[in-house]
């Protein structure tokens, strides 16, 4: 099973179960709530159920035959997965996601249809988005609490272990950004491991190989992987956010220097002369698309790409050498070797 390939459609199924079991309990205590839950299921539209993909495929190449339950925990990935996001929106004041108004930006855009001026409407839809995103976290563990395995309970606390991590790595994104606290190249690092490395890699993989009855040296090794795979993710995805292309990857290409994110991209960039000559711009809202281009020829100019793409390069050799000595079966090797070369490459 690629990435590439089509997901079984029982995982939509139960996902859709969800949520209709929530919309209409939603609706019957009346008022808007309802539509805060409809617009939560539209957000876990449209996506490429990354994580759900990686445990499925995991617990499949594992030689796992507990489909419904390996389902069901795809499936609170995939809520998780949302409920992040729409976190993740809110601490960086961002409206749109995939291309389109996300649940904050459309609860926002309503309250202004209804007459509320722009600040009253942006706060409204933060704090709908910020109720949501609590919601589907605790969504997550009832989707788990569904799980009839031996493993049920452990995968529990894989999903608490990663969101451990994960508010590490944000609140360290923030405080980064906010200049609040001071990174060096490794302290960077290590954020992205945190942050996204945790939930969207290194979580599903184990809990694909918990769900096969692997053994614990199968699933550590899973966990290594999915730390450097997640890794590798997203220093290209830093990378998309400044220079990639936005109709291909539905993200913003001027959010994270409007945002003033501290990347490693951004890192290798600080004390060149060239971004100390455009340094004012970074961080600036609203950040005109003259300013942003000026940013980005300053990274290119001061060789901070050339230096990303050298970690990259070496990222992936790590990624790769570990799947090599990994006590996995051949077919899954393969799969994880062509991920990792997938996540080095990707366009989008």
């Amino acid at each position: 099973m690629r990435l590439e390939t089509a997901v079984d459609p029982r995982l939509d199924e139960i996902i859709d179960r969800f949520f209709a079991g929530r919309i209409a309990r939603a609706d019957a205590m009346g008022g808007r709530y309802g539509d805060l839950w409809r617009r939560a299921a539209d957000a876990t539209q449209g996506g490429k159920r990354l994580r759900p993909r990686l445990l499925l495929l995991t617990h499949d190449r594992l030689g796992g035959v507990e489909d419904d339950a390996a389902l069901h925990a795809a499936a609170a990935f995939e809520v998780l997965h949302t409920a992040l996001l729409m976190h993740d929106d809110v601490l960086d004041r961002d409206l749109v996601r995939r291309g389109q108004p996300n649940l904050a930006g459309r609860f926002a855009s309503a309250a202004l249809d209804d007459g509320l001026d722009p600040l009253t409407a942006t706060s409204w839809g933060e704090a709908s988005a910020l109720l949501a995103g609590d919601l589907l976290i605790s969504g997550a563990h009832v989707l788990v609490a569904e799980v009839a395995h031996p493993a049920s309970a452990a995968l529990h606390r894989v999903i608490d272990d990663a969101l451990l991590l994960t508010a590490a790595g944000e609140h360290a994104d923030v405080g980064y950004a906010k200049g609040v606290m001071h990174a060096g190249h490794d302290d960077i690092l290590q954020m992205i491991e945190q942050k996204t490395a945790a939930y969207s890699f290194a979580a599903p993989l184990r809990v694909g190989a918990l769900l096969a009855g692997a053994t614990d040296q199968v699933c550590q090794a899973l966990e290594r992987i999915g730390s450097r795979l997640g890794l590798l993710y997203q220093l290209r995805d830093d990378a998309l956010g400044v220079f990639g292309v936005e109709s291909s990857t539905g993200k913003s290409v001027i959010g994270d220097l409007r945002e003033g994110k501290r990347t490693l991209l951004v890192a290798f960039a600080e004390g060149t002369p060239e971004w100390e000559a455009v340094r004012p711009l970074f961080g600036r809202a609203p950040l005109e698309a003259a300013d942003a281009d000026r940013l980005r020829a300053a990274l290119l100019a001061c060789g901070a790409v050339e230096r990303m793409q050298r970690v990259i390069d070496e990222v992936l050799r790590e990624v790769l050498h570990e799947v090599a000595i990994a006590p996995l079966p051949t077919a899954l090797r393969a799969e994880l070797a062509h991920i990792a070369e997938r996540c080095a490459e990707r366009q989008s």
